[in-house]
């Protein structure tokens, strides 16, 4: 061997090593590692950096930026609250809730799509009183599953459709992922939902509802829009909405004042406001659903300037600004195009209006307004806004504009009318301008630790083919499996990747392999879009542990899990991928 192959080998070691540890941030590893290939002269000079320019990085920016003007528009919430039934049972929930993620998954980012559903599904086992950790591993392991559908479902999927342009000239498709992706979902989704969730320790079982913090109770103030008169609304018609909730009517403003002793059979009118009573994201989904408003939406018309709106808690102390005031007095709303929502005060419920209330030390306030607006006005208040303590506001009445733009973008692609990272950039560009994402959003929706990984390994992972690597691990699979059909050397490669996959990054993972996998092919003669297609399934399958998908991190803590829980749904599950992939690979990409 050559000093540049021995000394990539090693620095791939290194940080195969170091990534394995987990002591140090990824990014900072890959990013290092960079470095160390260039000064070594492994890295020519003029390559350095071009993989954070590469399709494949803008490709999985604007996936995640796109997510998120997905969620924020409420296009998937109108359909996933359907799913929640504290009646149905847990096999049948599973069920539905794997199906929807998967499925999710295929059109937006998996990691997206968990981060979705998981309140919905801690929610909904919190009114069914069983523990959440029954659930959110299946969930997991279906969002993963769903996401090789599609292109765009998963990073491992745009790295091989990338390699491949570059290594045989043509990218895959949008779909051509989808017939192999399906069996493997399908099969994989029946397994979770039948057997799966059954396997789970005895310690997962009886595991109580645990709460990542108790949450605050405030009240708050809801406009409401313009009343058909045709159609009497009453207060006692939002009960039902409000239980659902879990919000409290504690009262009804009219014409500035409180109205008093107010019944279920009083009569809503247009321009008055309901007085709610219950944790941030309570109050959101019951504003939402009971088609209602807040003070000052007519100032909140979305936009580039406006941008996207967030709920955050902040807590008062003793001589913050705003202290002994009221919103109103301050002219919070007017100076500064922040509402005030709500105010909690140690569990005592606030007589007076809320925006009129004379704020105490102590008390903790829900403001609403465009994120950068929440920043200046807490230091202009005083304020200190809560670690983890934020809540997107989703515009429902964007629903379908987000979701046109988005079918739109996505057909283009596919029909040849427009480059995919171009056409993803048109929708991104749509949701600024409409308001869905704020200009803050398109920065902070974007995972950059896996944007500086990948960008980081591209340049090294095409040194490491071109030094001839990636064709000595080619030659040592093929001789080990010399004599055996093809198929058999396309399984080991298999378990070679998903073993990888479940210690290191799946982006990480692919990036190596799929070099690899062509080269194997070379050797034996025959197409290499199987052995491509193969590590792009094996890379996604990372179910063994909490480190191997950041959706397994995800679930962790709210599940209860511990390291070693993964392993009795994720081994059978990952021998299953492989048992049904590989027939499935041979039939839609034949060698």
């Amino acid at each position: 061997m050559t000093f540049d192959q021995i000394a990539l080998f090693v620095l791939f070691g290194l940080v195969f090593t170091l990534l394995v540890w987990g002591r140090i941030r990824f990014d900072l590893i890959a990013f290092a590692a960079l470095i160390a290939g260039a000064l070594l002269g492994l890295v020519p000079s003029g390559e350095i950096f071009s993989g954070f320019g590469h399709s494949a990085v803008i490709i999985i920016a604007l996936v995640l930026i796109v997510s998120r003007g997905l969620m924020n528009s409420g296009a998937v919430e109108l359909i996933a609250g359907h799913l929640l039934s504290t009646s149905r049972g847990l096999s049948a929930h599973i069920g539905l809730m794997a199906v929807f993620g998967a499925g999710l998954s295929g059109i937006i980012n998996n990691v997206a799509a968990l981060a979705l559903l998981m309140p919905l599904d801690l929610e909904a086992a919190k009114k069914a009183g069983r523990s959440a950790g029954l659930t959110l591993m299946p969930l997991s392991f279906a969002t993963i599953l769903g996401g090789m559908i599609t292109l765009i479902g998963t990073p491992p999927n745009i790295v091989i459709a990338e390699y491949r342009a570059s290594a045989l000239g043509a990218s895959f498709g949008m779909f051509d992922f989808t017939p192999v992706g399906l069996v493997v979902a399908v099969s994989g989704i029946a397994f979770v939902t039948l057997f799966g969730w059954r396997l789970l320790p005895k310690h997962i079982r009886e595991a109580p509802e645990r709460e990542e913090f108790a949450e605050s109770l405030y009240s708050a103030e809801l406009r409401v829009g313009k009343v058909d008169e045709d159609k009497p609304l009453t207060v006692g018609d939002l009960h039902p909405i409000a239980d659902e909730k879990d919000v409290v009517i504690i009262g009804l403003v009219r014409n500035g004042r409180r109205v008093r002793g107010f019944a279920r059979r009083e009569q809503i009118r247009t321009g008055d406001f309901l007085v709610v009573e219950g944790d941030p994201k309570a109050i959101e989904s019951f504003m939402g659903a009971a088609k209602l408003d807040f003070a000052g939406s007519e100032r909140h018309k979305g936009g580039l300037g406006g941008g996207a709106l967030s709920l955050i808690e902040a807590i008062v102390p003793d001589h913050a600004r705003i202290t002994g005031h009221s919103a109103v007095g301050m002219r919070l709303l007017h100076g500064h195009d922040v509402t005030l929502l709500g105010i909690s005060r140690q569990g005592r419920r606030i007589q007076k209006r809320v925006r009129h209330e004379h704020v105490r030390p102590g008390d903790v306030l829900l403001l609403l307004g465009a994120e950068e607006r929440l920043d200046q006005a807490c230091t202009w208040l005083g304020v200190l806004p809560l670690l983890g303590r934020k809540t997107s506001v989703i515009q429902r009445n964007k629903a379908w504009l987000a979701i046109a733009g988005f079918v739109l973008a996505i057909a283009a692609a596919v029909a040849g009318l427009a480059y995919l990272p171009v056409a993803l950039a048109a929708c991104v560009v749509l949701y600024a301008a409409t308001g869905l994402i704020g200009g803050s959003e398109v920065y902070t929706s974007v995972e950059w630790k896996v944007i500086v990984l990948l960008g980081s390994l591209i340049p090294l992972g095409q040194a490491f083919e071109d030094a001839g690597n990636a064709q000595l691990i080619a030659d040592g699979i093929v001789t080990l499996t010399a004599g055996a059909p093809a198929w058999v050397t396309l399984l080991v490669l298999m378990a070679v990747t998903m073993t990888l996959s479940d210690f290191l990054n799946n982006v990480a993972t692919c990036l190596i392999a799929a070099p690899i996998s062509v080269q194997i092919a070379g050797s034996l003669g025959v197409n290499a879009d199987p052995f491509l297609m193969s590590v792009a399934v094996a890379g996604s399958c990372a179910f063994l542990t909490p480190i191997g998908h950041k959706n397994n991190t995800i679930i962790m803590g709210p599940g209860g899990y511990s390291f070693g829980d993964y392993w009795r749904i994720g081994l059978p599950l990952e021998i299953l991928v492989l048992a049904v992939s590989v027939p499935a690979i041979l039939v839609f990409w034949p060698l």
